[in-house]
């Protein structure tokens, strides 16, 4: 009842919300996200409970929880509104994630990656990438999320990727062009996306979905396709803390008039190469960083 009479005001009071400064805005952020919290799994009210309690000063704690809001607080509506999308695509995401049957098969490697898929009303065929990585978790992450405008210097699917935006140390939005292939059968697409990511412990996720940016309007030449909710995440291996367990879900609608078939083929199998370049590359900075 909360939530939908909070909503019910806020579209009463748009135009005043964007008016308020100081204490006000913040009070109303405030308010905004501990309703968005109320909606996020109940997984999340817990870690950030956990997080408190594991900090050796509270005052510490709540400090950065007060500097969170106030970056918060100076962001515009735009702004907020991408951070809302990625949310809610982790969220989304996590939701897939968490159901265990109707996963079929659609290739598994000798080196133990597999990918899986399902198909979900409303969303359409999801894949699901598990692999394990030479690496920790926060190298990994620096790849993936610190690192990602340079991905296309190891991905050879990726022609390249650029940040538009960043929005405090969580959320970006990026615009990402694919490469030609051979034969050029499925054709260049690009895609605009939010990318945000989440904390939880000892795991990572990053978390992304299609979204608009008036800095990166459809491009000629190029298909617009649209990522679905997708999620990688990144979690210490159970028998090694130096290793990286990865779950990547796949949501992609590549647009155009292409045969099924050969979009799950192609999507399944970029997965798989993803993870291979992935660990040329990790190895590659792990030498160079040990030299």
């Amino acid at each position: 009842m909360l939530p939908a009479t909070f909503k019910l005001c806020c579209g009463i009071s748009h135009q005043h919300f964007k008016s308020m400064t100081g204490l006000k805005k913040t009070a109303a952020v405030a308010l905004t996200r501990e309703l968005r919290r109320m909606k996020t799994e109940e997984i999340f009210l817990p870690s950030i409970f956990r997080t408190l309690i594991q900090k050796e000063n509270f005052c510490e704690a709540f400090r950065a929880e007060e500097e969170k809001l106030n970056i918060n607080s100076t962001l515009n509506t735009d702004e907020l509104f991408y951070i809302k999308q990625g949310e809610d695509a982790l969220q989304q995401a996590r939701d897939i994630l968490q159901q265990d049957a109707g996963w079929a098969t659609e290739i598994k490697m000798e080196n133990g990656d597999n990918v899986v898929s399902k198909v979900l009303p409303g969303t359409g065929k999801v894949f699901k990438l598990e692999a394990i990585l030479d690496a920790t978790v926060d190298h990994v992450y620096s790849e993936l999320h610190e690192k990602v405008d340079q991905m296309s210097t190891w991905n050879p699917s990726v022609g390249r990727v650029q940040v538009l935006q960043k929005i405090g140390n969580t959320t970006i939005v990026t615009h990402e062009i694919t490469r030609e292939t051979a034969g050029n059968i499925i054709g260049q697409r690009d895609f605009v996306s939010v990318r945000h990511s989440w904390k939880e412990g000892s795991c990572r996720y990053l978390a992304g979905i299609a979204t608009e940016s008036k800095m990166m309007p459809p491009q000629k030449g190029f298909v617009r396709a649209e990522t679905g909710p997708s999620c990688i995440i990144l979690r210490p291996a159970c028998n090694d803390k130096k290793k990286t367990q990865i779950t990547w879900l796949l949501s992609m609608d590549l647009k155009g008039w292409l045969p099924k078939t050969l979009i799950n083929q192609a999507l399944s199998q970029a997965q798989v190469d993803f993870a291979e370049h992935l660990r040329s590359q990790l190895s590659v900075n792990s030498v160079s960083t040990s030299s």
